[in-house]
């Protein structure tokens, strides 16, 4: 049973691997394509169908680049197709959302201070939440609507802050963050598998059978496309949050995930503006700060503790109450808090932590039951905890975590 958690982490950390790996290259062609776009330029003498072209310099060579809006005369011989960076990011990301958040809901899903709910339930909230937002959110671009972009930027930026809360009601705060970007990541890569590509086909198809390509469907997609480059940057932080208590250890997690969202704006408004060499929108960078400062303070609001008292009331589950009463965890139960609980604490009172490191507390016996798996691989097998071994935890002690967590999971 130990050795399978060690593997059990181990796949955990090879999924996130890959999920970083293929996030950089979807990320990285996305930005370099609308780059692109915005920096065609006119000239004299393009071929019969061309928008405009680019030259380029890059690894010793230089390139040139034309695009043609609705296709080119002739189809070529070869044709690249970016998909697989989208996919293949999004079923990393799914994979790794079901190991952690699934697997390991009874820690990291639910908030039983929040909502009554069994891990059951949380897990269907979490999987059929993640289709809301592609249906409404096509619903919207399909209607009207679709034909005035700005008003439906700002649509697309409710829907999330009302995700938002509704995800804090429920789940922990960093679950709260992940689902975000979750939910705002399933709208981008169902942007690519549903409408980009299809579309792309279709004038594709068009072309190889001798028909006009209507370009309506170029412009579909670019719209999409362009939804996708905003959404971009605040995915990434959503993503990134679990790390920073400050962004997810607060009531107002929801709050500083809409701001973040403005800040993507921001941000992505500045540098298609330069790219289009429409000038310098310089007073973006003004407002982004503003709102980071914004962030920055609402994450040193005062929190409800009062809340701890209805989860610390929650009764172990039956694999919880293993770790309790297994032999041993009387003595893991008197070293963890002294070793431990000046961070992952209600009330944390190490200098620089303000809120319990990812929402954990090891404080109560009841807490170090609840979790004994990452207190065994963080404090136990490795000796990522306590940081720099700040509270001198020795090694009989460390020993004494493991074998503790062998008579549980042996029993």
């Amino acid at each position: 049973m130990q050795d399978l958690v060690v593997l059990w982490d181990w796949a955990a950390f090879a999924v996130r691997w890959l999920h970083v790996i293929t996030a950089m290259a979807w990320i990285g062609s996305s930005f370099y394509f609308i780059a692109l776009d915005l920096g065609l330029r006119k000239v004299p003498n393009l071929p019969v169908g061309a928008h405009g072209e680019e030259w380029q310099v890059h690894g010793g060579g230089f390139y040139h680049i034309q695009k043609y809006l609705v296709a080119p005369e002739n189809m070529p011989d070869h044709l690249t197709w970016f998909k697989w960076e989208s996919y293949t990011t999004w079923l990393s990301g799914a994979a790794l959302l079901m190991i952690i958040y699934w697997v390991g809901g009874e820690l990291y899903l639910i908030d039983p201070a929040k909502a009554d709910l069994a891990l059951w339930q949380g897990i269907l909230i979490s999987a059929a939440s993640l289709s809301i937002g592609w249906l409404v959110y096509d619903f919207l671009c399909k209607s009207p609507l679709g034909e005035r972009p700005t008003v439906l930027m700002v649509l697309l930026f409710v829907l999330l802050v009302v995700m938002g809360w509704a995800y804090n009601q429920v789940f922990t705060g960093r679950a709260v963050m992940l689902h975000l970007g979750a939910f705002t990541a399933t709208i981008m890569t169902a942007n690519v598998f549903l409408i980009i590509m299809p579309n792309q086909r279709i004038v594709v198809k068009d072309l190889q059978e001798g028909r006009t390509p209507d370009a309506k469907y170029g412009k579909i997609a670019k719209l999409r496309s362009t939804h996708n480059n905003y959404l971009t940057l605040p995915v990434v932080f959503l993503m990134l949050s679990n790390h920073n208590p400050l962004a997810f250890g607060t009531d107002y997690n929801w709050i500083i995930a809409a701001l973040v969202f403005l800040m993507g704006v921001t941000i992505r408004h500045y540098f298609n503006t330069r790219h289009a060499r429409k000038g310098s929108p310089s007073w973006t960078w003004a407002v982004t700060a503003i709102l980071f400062i914004l962030i920055a303070w609402l994450s040193t609001a005062p929190l409800r503790y009062d809340t701890w008292e209805e989860s610390d009331a929650r009764p172990l589950t039956p694999t919880e109450q293993k770790f309790a009463n297994a032999e041993g965890f009387e003595d893991v139960a008197s070293v963890i808090p002294g070793r431990c609980s000046m961070c992952h604490a209600r009330e944390p009172f190490y200098n620089g932590i303000r809120n319990a490191p990812k929402g954990m507390l090891l404080e109560t016996d009841h807490d170090i039951a609840r979790a004994a798996t990452q207190i065994f691989l963080q404090a136990g097998v490795t000796h990522a905890m306590p940081p720099a071994n700040v509270s001198y935890m020795e090694d009989d002690e460390r020993r004494m975590i493991v074998e503790w967590y062998r008579n549980a999971t042996n029993s």
